[in-house]
């Protein structure tokens, strides 16, 4: 075969080659679409790492009955609690990414980026849906405690600032020993309890001088109708629930903002138009009156974000709880 033949069938190959892959990838976007325009056609499980009655659970359950009612496909709730979430995260991981299986998450999911090297999964292996509700980080006082933040620092500074918590590895511990061990620099004792509500009972039975914990994990109520004081809030502004708190940069420290959060998440791997199809699903209702004001009433405000949105939301989160979990030097093993 002369040179000129040779290079010639190598040309037709490379260009035999070059339509099989844009085939390929035609064919690739075209059954994503299909896939996209046939979900759902079976039922979609909403996996959640914590036990039933908690915020998630009942955020989750709130949205996947109305989900179903809007897909027209059962959604059940499947809770698979333990590792402070990780069970649950690595289980959605895991699965097939086609929509029928959903994270229903909270801030957990990019704390435990930082917090636990182990976990058997990375953040990089989920897709979000929705970032839904924020309910920020507070802490509060009995009334017969310091009026302001400035008047507990200035107590504190004598001995330690002593606040109670959900535990070490709780949201509301991070962002409250940060902000005492390296904002305001003054040591500190923690108490942890089995959970936001025992932490909030402790604080109105003035058995610890101050609780950290947001306003949807029991301290709205109490905050809201005066048996605690709530000293600072960690939102950029205040409350519509509880217009009565200053934030932290009221306080005096501008920019200091963390929120617990509730959303949903997939698979990475899962079409994006499913992802979108599920943001709009939710984003609606979201804006359900009766939705809203359930969110409100336990102290979260609702988010409107769309998928893009949502997923920016959760990376920026990912770095902002990693500062604070290295500068305080936390890791669970």
């Amino acid at each position: 075969m002369s040179l000129s033949g040779f290079q010639t069938m190598r040309l037709t190959y490379g260009r035999r080659l070059a339509a099989f892959f844009l085939g390929a990838l035609i064919f690739a976007g075209v059954s994503e679409k299909a896939a996209a325009q046939a979900y759902p056609s079976k039922q979609i499980t909403i996996v959640v790492g914590f036990a039933p009655g908690g915020l998630i659970d009942v955020i989750a359950r709130l949205v996947g009955q109305k989900l179903s009612a809007k897909l027209g496909q059962p959604v059940i709730v499947e809770n698979r609690s333990g590792a402070s979430g990780n069970l649950a995260h690595r289980r959605v991981a895991a699965a097939d990414p086609d929509g029928y299986t959903i994270l229903g998450a909270t801030t957990s999911l990019p704390i435990n980026e930082t917090l636990y090297p182990k976990r058997g999964y990375t953040a990089d292996d989920f897709k979000a849906i929705s970032v839904s509700a924020a309910s920020p980080e507070m802490i509060s006082t009995h009334p017969s405690g310091p009026k302001t933040l400035k008047e507990y620092i200035d107590n504190a500074r004598s001995s330690t600032a002593q606040f109670g918590t959900a535990g070490a590895g709780s949201a509301s511990y991070i962002v409250t020993q940060y902000f005492f061990q390296n904002l305001v620099k003054i040591p500190t004792t923690h108490i942890p309890f089995q959970g936001g509500a025992p932490a909030v009972t402790a604080a109105l039975g003035n058995q610890i001088p101050l609780v950290a914990t947001p306003p949807a994990a029991g301290a709205a109520a109490p905050v809201k109708s005066g048996a605690l004081r709530g000293l600072a809030v960690a939102s950029e502004k205040r409350m519509a629930l509880l217009p009565d708190v200053p934030t932290y940069g009221e306080a005096g420290y501008p920019g200091f903002t963390a929120s617990a959060w509730t959303g949903f998440f997939v698979p990475a791997k899962t079409p994006q138009d499913i992802a979108l199809k599920l943001n709009t699903a939710i984003l609606e209702i979201l804006k359900e009156p009766e939705v809203v004001t359930k969110l409100e009433q336990i102290g979260f405000e609702p988010l409107y974000l769309d998928q893009p949105g949502s997923e920016a939301m959760f990376r920026t989160d990912i770095a902002k709880w990693r500062k604070m979990v290295e500068a305080i030097n936390l890791k669970i093993e």
